[in-house]
């Protein structure tokens, strides 16, 4: 066969050479070290958090180590393409902070290794799978759909490895003429890998997570072109991987079982094997049986990056809750380092586990709690506010009736050596202080047994006589002590529970009264703090509600 011939009839139109796109793309002007990944996703329209798991995987090894991370868009697969999903990609993940240097944008593209498309690469492609044809390491193959499920049926009912390799390999052996004949007739065919592996021998390659990998070689004849002119999975990110000088893959470790394919292709194309780091999938605890399970895209919403956008988290609490599933030692770094941004933690691949990571959607509420005690008032009421602008208009309508007042809402018990840690996200954080707002205010908690209805109304009567907003804190409270001794209430909690048969009840269940008239609630931030906020005639408008609503 004159297979310098074969590959000029199969691609009369390729007129690059290797050798063109080796000058076109050269390698990358970078310091030693430095690192080079990326961020492959097909535009599928569904963006999970694993997608964020590895994203922030490929951003901090490269600029960690003064590289470049880079978006390349995988759409090679039209029957899996959902318009509109590449924007809503890019929007998630600038959402939650990552940043790439160069690849698809919103708006194009940026940086000299593009296309970042896959689908506007394909003479790229072509160029080199002429190239292994010409070197008769790959073929022209006219096998029917019917042809290759007859085939498999057959090998399945045989028990015999499937697949289109040796013998099955129909195509492999055309002449020249023959291939020369069924064009002439139409016959479009897909281009396979003639593979030269032998699967009884292994393979090794060290992977950045999982140490040593040994598999057997690749014997299957793959197919690297589709009849479209696009190429599928396999090819596209070697040619690509290697183009862009892409030095470490990070993907997930579904992907190690085609690692024999793709490492015979490299070795076809005669190129260096970048780093793969393989990462876990994303596991729970199932409620149901107790036992740990993936992450499931049908059963688990907080598998979307969606559901964080809206809830409201924090995109800061959501890195920092994937750091500590991401390094093993992150967690007591932060400890060491409370005030450092995670981007001065010393990330290392070889730090991530190579088993299941399990999520827990509740110690990242309580991360989530952490990071916002550290916030301000005005950061924190700049966040609900673009929330509520995008997912609860009306509610964004009260945050803006009067700013200063929501903020200091927002401040109240903040700073100090104990902040507030009651903050999750913007969702919870609107129905933690709805009770400031009389659209919202909706009483949750009944009165307390230990106080009369009349009692009530007179611990609101004298509540309101004796009321001054002028009063201090303790000069406020001195007022409720004196109504609570008054109406035979003990001053003392712990004189009522010495003697429950002398007194009402206590001074506790008097100021709850005040409490939940006020907030509807039992507990509740600092509750002199919440009435100069609210003002006068919110706090006598509100007893008058409570009052009313007795019975």
């Amino acid at each position: 066969m004159d297979y310098p011939k074969l590959a000029e009839l199969l691609f009369p139109d390729i007129t690059t050479t290797p050798e063109d796109m080796e000058a076109r793309y050269p390698k990358r002007d970078l310091p030693e070290g430095a690192m080079v990944t990326r961020m492959g996703p097909s535009p599928t329209g569904f963006i999970h958090l694993g997608n964020l798991y590895g994203a922030l995987t490929d951003e901090r090894l490269a600029h960690r180590s003064g590289g470049v991370a880079f978006l390349r868009i995988e759409d090679t697969d039209d029957k899996r393409e959902v318009e509109g999903a590449v924007p809503m990609l890019i929007d998630a993940l600038d959402y939650f902070g990552i940043r790439f240097d160069e690849g698809a944008t919103a708006d194009g593209e940026t940086g000299s290794y593009g296309p970042y498309w896959q689908s506007e690469r394909s003479a790229i492609y072509k160029t080199f799978v002429k190239k292994l044809v010409a070197e008769g390491k790959a073929y022209p193959c006219f096998m029917t759909e019917e042809e290759i499920a007859e085939i498999r049926a057959m090998q399945e009912a045989n028990k015999i490895n499937p697949g289109i390799y040796g013998q099955y390999a129909k195509c492999r052996d055309l002449s020249y003429e023959e291939v020369e004949a069924k064009l002439a007739a139409g016959e479009v065919p897909v281009m396979r890998l003639r593979s030269t592996g032998d699967p009884t021998k292994y393979f090794h390659v060290t992977d950045a997570i999982r140490g040593d990998i040994s598999m057997p070689e690749n014997e299957q004849d793959v197919v690297i072109l589709k009849k479209t002119g696009l190429p599928t999975y396999h090819f596209a990110h070697v040619v690509d991987d290697h183009l862009m000088r892409t030095t470490h893959v990070v993907r997930g470790e579904e992907w190690i079982g085609s690692l024999p394919i793709h490492v015979e292709l490299f070795q076809k194309l005669g190129w260096e094997l970048p780093v793969y780091c393989h990462n876990t999938v994303l596991m729970k605890v199932d409620e149901t049986t107790g036992t740990k399970r993936k992450l499931s895209k049908r059963k688990d919403p907080e598998l979307g990056l969606g559901y964080y956008k809206e809830l409201g988290y924090f995109p800061e609490a959501v890195r920092e809750y994937l750091m500590t599933i991401l390094n093993s030692d992150y967690e007591e770094w932060r400890m060491a380092n409370p005030d450092l941004p995670l981007e001065e933690f010393p990330f290392e691949a070889s730090k991530m586990s190579s088993s299941g990571t399990l999520f827990d959607l509740n110690k990242l509420n309580d991360i989530s709690k952490d990071v916002l005690s550290k916030k301000s008032a005005e950061e924190i009421y700049e966040f609900e506010l673009n929330w509520a602008k995008q997912y609860a208009p009306e509610k964004a309508d009260l945050l803006e009736a009067d700013p200063e007042k929501t903020k200091r809402i927002f401040d109240i018990d903040r700073g100090g050596e104990k902040p507030r840690k009651d903050l999750v996200y913007a969702q919870q954080i609107f129905q933690f202080i709805s009770y400031f707002f009389d659209e919202t205010f909706a009483p949750e908690t009944d009165m307390p047994a230990e106080c009369s209805a009349e009692d009530i109304r007179e611990i609101f009567r004298r509540y309101k006589e004796g009321y001054s907003e002028a009063d201090d804190n303790s000069a406020w409270f001195e007022k409720i002590r004196a109504i609570t001794a008054d109406l035979g209430y003990a001053v003392k909690p712990k004189d009522y529970k010495k003697n429950p048969d002398q007194y009402k009840g206590h001074v506790g269940h008097v100021s709850n009264c005040i409490r939940i008239a006020l907030t509807g609630r039992s507990n509740s931030p600092d509750l002199w703090t919440i009435q100069q906020i609210m003002g006068k005639e919110q706090v006598f408008a509100r007893l008058d509600k409570a009052e009313a609503a007795l019975h």
